[in-house]
């Protein structure tokens, strides 16, 4: 390397995960690097969730100004500046802008591109070399250790090459079916597809945050939403729709919980464990990170200053008794009538400005768990995601008022209703167009209800290494699949005889559970098979790393994964 001074970045992808790994390259104020940015589309900052890839004018975040970590300026700055139709497009008056709103998504977007446009500015003051590549796809990935370079190849025609890659390409929505069986749609993205006048039962499968996406926009499209004299929201449904409604097919038939006041907006607390703390318990426990440990000291321990009260009430629980508690008034209320409750309960915390304390708390812990979750043994991460994950993905949702009163509304026009139908339920295409949903109801009845529009919710899923994208990294075996070790051998034998999950056994007579996605470490550089880490290619993109890192989305991750990755590059010594 004698005589090269600078580093060559690439980072792959321009949405807020790009945008917050340029925001730590430009506040480095170091300039032994040279950034090369390249996004497929042709706006950078928004991402697929905040352009028109991921919503409509009718989409609205479930985050507000208080709640985003800092880029350049707050919302409330931007607002200022922002141009005049943006802000009457979507009836925003800077006078009046209140920093604990949630905001539409796609106006959100704007925000975000706006940020990334003053870095890129900043960049060019602070003399941070960048070229910013848009319309531009990424088409395979090479690492040339030799050389000890990463060779990026874009739009098949043209090869660069590079010191670093930082895989920053966002979401990602395999399509089975669309396209081939009418009505039928295997993600609600992007949302303009779903302006569609319906004259039948439509089939949404999943509840959370996704399949309100899909009602937001079909709801609309075959109805009117009002608000009576005393403010209650009301749905009629238009006159060419008389037979339209919305069935949610939901595992565990609940609906996300609803946004309230977060005394600590950032996910932050003092209590928590330092690493320094978890790589000592780790250390002390055969390499593994203990479910028990965390939950005792990340979420309960807690509660004996803040809420001495909760605490006498879950100290001798444990994770699976805590859960079945939390969950027991939810499994026996309607979901709609629960809604009503949380959201009565949700605006009184907003209005006094009250945390529900251990709602906030559960979302703090999933935060917390989710960067050293990769030394969890198999058999904690199964119980990870057989009993807290589902708890949390429901809580910690934070569904904003104004769609809890459409999905109200809704209910009470007997337009939307909900179907509970277990892990067993099994959707079919039909060659004639829309799908048939195979469930057993809850007198344990089989079911087979045909849909001429099916609409798949369930949201991002998990990708396996199988699906990763570039076939240069995988010829190569650059990258491995994420596997977990059982703590015990015996048990991982009985689980891989039993053949119902993916086991594997290595040359030591230990077992793994294969998880979704590829290895990384902890500064999510891949890993190859022989669990050897590569400096040079980082991996952020959320499909492939839900096996390691099980609470991998929004900002705050964004945040704190930028910050773990740019610490890890440095500069050539000169």
């Amino acid at each position: 390397m004698a005589g090269k001074s600078k580093k060559r970045i690439a980072i792959l992808g321009a949405g807020p995960s790009g945008l917050f790994l340029f925001k730590r390259f430009v506040e480095q104020d170091n300039k032994d690097f040279e950034i090369e940015i390249f996004e497929r589309k042709s706006q950078i900052g928004s991402g697929m969730p905040y352009s028109h890839q991921g919503a409509n004018d009718e989409h609205i975040t479930n985050v507000s100004d208080n709640e985003i970590p800092m880029i350049v300026t707050s919302i409330e700055e931007w607002v200022q500046t922002a141009p005049g139709d943006l802000l009457q497009r979507y009836q925003i008056n800077p006078d009046q802008f209140n920093e604990y709103k949630v905001l539409p998504r796609l106006f959100f977007g704007e925000y975000l591109t706006a940020q990334f446009d003053l870095l890129l500015k900043k960049a060019r003051k602070k003399g941070l070399h960048t070229i910013l590549h848009l319309n531009t796809t990424v088409t395979d990935i090479t690492d040339q250790p030799e050389h000890n370079q990463v060779w990026v190849e874009i739009n098949r025609d043209e090869t660069l090459k590079f010191d670093h890659v930082i895989m920053s390409t966002g979401h990602s929505w395999p399509l089975q079916y669309e396209g081939k069986v009418p009505g039928y749609y295997d993600t609600p993205y992007p949302p303009a597809k779903l302006r569609l006048g319906l004259n039948h039962p439509v089939a949404i499968r999943g509840s959370s945050l996704t399949a309100i996406d899909a009602i937001r926009t079909i709801a609309r499209h075959n109805g009117s939403l009002t608000r009576t004299e005393d403010g209650t929201m009301t749905y009629t449904r238009a006159a060419g729709s008389p037979e339209f409604r919305i069935i949610l097919h939901s595992r565990n038939g609940m609906l996300p919980g609803v946004r309230f006041h977060l005394e600590d907006s950032h996910l932050s607390n003092d209590s928590l464990l330092t690493e320094e703390e978890l790589a000592a318990h780790i250390a002390q426990n055969n390499g593994f990170l203990s479910l028990d440990y965390i939950f005792e000291k990340n979420f309960k321990d807690i509660f004996q200053e803040k809420d001495p009260q909760f605490y006498e009430r879950i100290k001798a629980l444990s994770v699976e008794e805590f859960v079945d508690e939390m969950m027991e008034l939810r499994e026996r209320l309607d979901p709609f009538q629960l809604l009503k409750a949380e959201y009565i309960e949700a605006e009184k915390s907003i209005k006094r400005q009250e945390s529900v304390y251990w709602k906030e708390m559960l979302g703090v812990l999933s935060f917390a768990l989710n960067y050293p979750a990769k030394y969890l043994s198999a058999e904690d991460m199964s119980r990870l995601h057989d009993s807290l994950i589902p708890l949390i993905s429901i809580v910690i949702a934070y569904l904003p008022q104004s769609s809890c009163e459409e999905l109200l509304a809704l209910n009470e026009a007997g337009v939307l209703e909900m179907v509970t139908v277990g892990s067993q339920s099994e959707v079919r295409a039909e060659s004639r167009g829309g799908a048939t949903y195979y469930y057993k109801d809850e007198n344990g009845k089989d079911q087979a209800v045909y849909y001429q529009t099916f609409i798949d919710c369930v949201g991002q899923p998990h990708l396996s290494y199988q699906d990763f994208p570039f076939a240069g990294m995988l010829s190569k075996n650059t990258i491995t699949p994420a596997r977990l070790k059982f703590s015990s051998a015996e048990y991982g034998k009985r689980v891989m005889d039993r053949e119902e999950k993916k086991v594997i056994q290595g040359t030591d007579g230990t077992y793994y559970l294969e998880v979704p996605g590829i290895a990384i470490n902890d500064n999510f550089q891949v890993l190859d098979h022989y669990g050897a880490y590569n400096d040079r290619i980082y991996m952020m993109a959320v499909p492939y790393i839900g096996g390691y890192n099980p609470d991998y989305s929004g900002l705050d991750f964004c945040e704190e994964a930028s910050l773990r990755i740019v610490n890890s590059i440095k500069p050539f010594d000169l």
